[in-house]
C-alpha cells in the first residue's frame, strides 16, 4: 500500500508539471493559454493527489502482507466475496450495461430498451438468494 502511494503522489506532481507544460505551450502556439485542456489536466492533479491522500491516511491504520519484506504470497490469500457458479445474472448485467453504453454512440432509443432490462437485471441479481431453490 506504501508503494501505491508513492505512485499517486508521484502521479501528483506528473500532473502538475504536466499542466503547466501545456498551458505553457499552448501560450507559446496560439498567444493564449488552451483553458479546456489545462484545466483537465490540472483536475488530474487533484485526483491522484485525493487518491494519494486517501491511501496514506489508510496505510497508518492497515498493514497487509504486501508491505512486510518476510510475507509469504499465501499471507495475502484471503477470501474475497462469495461468487455464485450457476448464476446468469452478471451476464445479464453486463449485457444490458454495454447496451445502455452502445446507446450513447447508436441512439437514445436503444437506452430505453436496455435501461428497463438493466433495472431487471440489477434486481434480480440482488434478490436470487431471496427466493426460489436458495432462498435462505
Amino acid at each position: 500500500m506504501k508503494t501505491n502511494v508513492r505512485i499517486f503522489w508521484l502521479l501528483t506532481v506528473f500532473y502538475a508539471l504536466d499542466a503547466a507544460a501545456y498551458g505553457y505551450w499552448s501560450y507559446t502556439a496560439q498567444g493564449k493559454v488552451e483553458i479546456i485542456g489545462t484545466a483537465a489536466i490540472a483536475m488530474l492533479v487533484f485526483l491522484a493527489g485525493f487518491i494519494a491522500f486517501y491511501l496514506a491516511n489508510t496505510a497508518r491504520k492497515f498493514i497487509g502482507p504486501e508491505d512486510l519484506p518476510d510475507a509469504n504470497i499465501e499471507d495475502g490469500e484471503a477470501e474475497v466475496g462469495f461468487y455464485s457458479p450457476w448464476s446468469w445474472w452478471p451476464l445479464m448485467l453486463g449485457i444490458t450495461g454495454a447496451l445502455a453504453f452502445a446507446s450513447l454512440a447508436l441512439g437514445w432509443w436503444l437506452f430505453f430498451i436496455a435501461f428497463p432490462l438493466a433495472l431487471v437485471a440489477i434486481i434480480g441479481f440482488v434478490f436470487e438468494y431471496s427466493r426460489g431453490q436458495h432462498a435462505h
